[in-house]
């Protein structure tokens, strides 16, 4: 039933994400008029070699349109983001309610384990569209975006990708990319079943062996104190593995 309602939902959001794309590229038009105007002005400004107060006062009003245009279409976006932001939510919600039923379902047969070229293809796609922080002028980029920690009272969701460390078959410890199953807060321990081995391996771990991932990028032209910096020590995945070393940066 809640898959259900999450499909309604979706479709709903999408036909809301359209509108807001058309609406986007409505005001686009409709502002390009008025850039030709400046552009224009600034063209017989030069021709003429001369700053009158008549091209300074029609300029600060082209400007001033110019701007409030820019951010009109600026807040219909963040909308489309926003909307696309929930749609994802409600993807990975109906993913893990799907693995939940067919993990505890006795009569399905265990489920294949997925080829390692199309889980690192995966992978890899899932970290191209990991989606950019854009914040209002002003605005800080959140804990998770980029090198941005999380707090230390901080609860990884389900579905949510980390850093999990673990015992190896050969009692050897290390960092394995693992996706959160559940949080105990009466025992403040994590549930997390390996990527590498999805409805095979699960692991009890604590929350000092459990490190959350970035959830957004950063920007380097807006916000560079986001970033991992030179000389940073970092865990970084193995080409074509799901295991982690420590890197320099």
């Amino acid at each position: 039933m809640a898959l259900v309602s999450a499909d309604s939902r979706i479709a709903e959001l999408l036909t809301e994400l359209h509108q807001l794309i058309k609406q986007t590229q409505e005001e686009r038009s409709r502002s390009e008029h008025n850039l030709v105007n400046i552009q224009k002005t600034h063209e017989r400004m030069q021709t003429e070699n001369k700053i009158s107060p008549y091209y300074r006062t029609k300029l600060r009003g082209l400007y001033t349109t110019a701007k409030a245009d820019a951010e009109a279409e600026c807040n219909i976006l963040r909308k489309a983001l926003d909307k696309i932001a929930e749609i994802k939510s409600l993807l990975e919600e109906r993913r893990i309610a799907a693995k939940i039923a067919g993990l505890y379902n006795d009569s399905e047969p265990p489920r294949k384990t997925m080829r390692r070229g199309v889980l690192m293809t995966l992978l890899q796609q899932s970290a191209m569209t990991l989606p950019l922080w854009i914040g209002k002028p002003g605005d800080k980029p959140p804990p998770l975006c980029g090198a941005i920690p999380t707090s230390g009272d901080y609860v990884a969701r389900p579905g949510d990708k980390v850093a999990a460390r673990v015992k190896a078959v050969d009692g050897d410890e290390q960092w394995i990319l693992a996706e959160v199953v559940s949080y105990s807060h009466a025992t403040n321990k994590y549930e997390v079943d390996d990527i590498d081995e999805e409805g095979k391996e699960r692991h009890t771990l604590s929350r000092r062996r459990v490190i959350p991932l970035p959830q957004w990028k950063a920007n380097p032209e807006t916000d560079p104190e986001a970033l991992f910096q030179k000389e940073q020590l970092v865990l970084a995945l193995y080409p074509q593995t799901t295991c982690f070393y420590r890197a320099l940066i």
